[in-house]
């Protein structure tokens, strides 16, 4: 890729992902960004317009975007990209604020599964949302303001052949001293109402490092929650350039929960996807039958973060199939089903990247040391849509800092946008 495009693309991610400290937070920034480039954004309570355009709907931490022309009817096929806004990191629990040793602490429950070490020692804010008694959800996020300290070598000589973190008991960040402190005030006062009228909180922690580049020719990339906000990310930008005339609805599907499962009523497994394309396709005149093969007509590309080879850990891969940084977007493979690639999409995805001119490479996993799983079989067992897993290879994934390479991001954005131009 040119230098400057490549300059100006991880800019932006960058700025993305600083703006995107929970999965509300970046929700609302996709529909920011798209509002801003002339997309409607919706109302699920509301009636849609019916016929072509550029769309965009919330619900609570998931965001769906599409760009439908106006020649399009109700067979009309789609592309949906998929991924998700959340990451690994910890959530507030009900009465979070308590003190111990002459330390205030925050009362956090872990979220998903984060690599517990990657968090000690580092300035963290929190981020999400409250509600208040009216009913109103308000984002908030706080300046710098917590940190979970290690405990010193000198009281734990053994430290360095093996550390052992109980998520309860050494996992609770301190904030402050004294023995007064209300951190639901503290996050009431950032989004300017009164303590006593927050009734819920959906609140995370987040590193508040700025993602950097680095190392020789500036190719490697760390942040914070690059899994998935790079997929979001190439996602978005693929669909402010998607064209209004294709002969497909190019969509972008970013739920939440994923690092949860996804069983929730903005994660992949619930309805939210399957209700705005049954919408999108009422409003292009479809019945159940058109809707039926539209949908046999359409693709999923259900894009998520993988791994690299690891060279301090080179047996934990596969002796055959080794991903490399720098070596371009995955496509990611499982006898399983863990992953939805099979071979026609392998086929597929290989020539979207032949249209994007961009690298692919395989992963699957070592048989002693099963994978995880992705979006991707559940969109497919739910929708019944051909899907296809893929996303940029990852070291360190899961840790509040993770590692990528600058080509492998650009990559992704551009193999998205050949997809969505069909």
């Amino acid at each position: 890729m040119p230098a400057s495009r490549t300059d100006a693309y991880i800019a932006d991610f960058a700025e993305f992902v600083r703006a995107s400290p929970s999965s509300y937070h970046a929700a609302e920034e996709v529909a920011r960004r798209l509002e801003a480039a002339g997309f409607d954004r919706l109302d699920e309570r509301d009636d849609w317009p019916t016929g072509g355009g550029r769309r965009v709907v919330v619900r609570d931490g998931a965001v769906i975007a599409w760009v439908a022309s106006e020649g399009a009817d109700g067979t009309t096929p789609f592309r949906v990209l998929g991924a998700h806004t959340d990451s690994p990191s910890f959530k507030l629990k009900p009465r979070p604020s308590s003190n111990s040793e002459g330390l205030l602490q925050a009362g956090v429950e872990v979220y998903g599964g984060p690599l517990l070490n990657s968090w000690l020692d580092r300035e963290l804010e929190l981020a999400g949302r409250i509600v208040t008694d009216d009913g109103a959800a308000h984002l908030v996020r706080t300046a710098p303001m917590l940190r979970i300290p290690q405990l010193a070598i000198h009281l734990d000589r053994e430290v360095n052949k093996g550390l052992t973190l109980d998520k309860q008991r050494h996992m609770q960040p301190i904030w402050g001293t004294g023995s007064e402190g209300d951190i639901l005030g503290v996050l009431a006062a950032s989004a300017g109402v009164a303590a006593d009228r927050v009734v819920g909180h959906d609140v995370l922690v987040a590193d508040t490092q700025a993602p950097a580049r680095f190392g020789l020719d500036d190719a490697l990339f760390a942040s914070g929650r690059m899994d998935n906000l790079s997929s979001v990310y190439a996602g978005l930008v693929a669909l402010l350039a998607a064209p209004s005339d294709a002969a497909h609805v190019s969509v972008l599907a970013a739920f939440d929960h994923e690092e949860l499962g996804s069983e929730s009523r903005s994660g992949a497994s619930g309805p939210f996807l399957d209700d705005v394309l049954v919408r999108i396709g009422a409003g292009l005149g479809a019945g159940d039958i058109e809707r039926r093969r539209a949908y046999a007509a359409s693709w999923i590309v259900s894009s998520d973060a993988g791994h690299a080879v690891h060279p301090n850990y080179p047996d934990r891969h596969d002796p055959a199939n080794r991903p490399v940084l720098g070596g371009g977007p995955l496509l990611k493979l499982n006898a399983n089903q863990r992953y939805a690639s099979d071979a026609e999409g392998t086929g597929f995805w290989a020539s979207v990247c032949r249209q994007a001119g961009v690298a692919t490479q395989p992963f699957v996993s070592n048989n002693s040391i099963p994978c995880g799983t992705t979006i991707g079989p559940l969109s497919a067992t739910r929708l019944g849509i051909r899907t296809v897993d893929v996303g940029v290879p990852l070291l360190s994934m899961h840790s509040s800092r993770e590692l990528a390479h600058v080509d492998d991001l650009v990559a992704l954005g551009a193999a998205v946008t050949a997809f969505f131009a069909g």
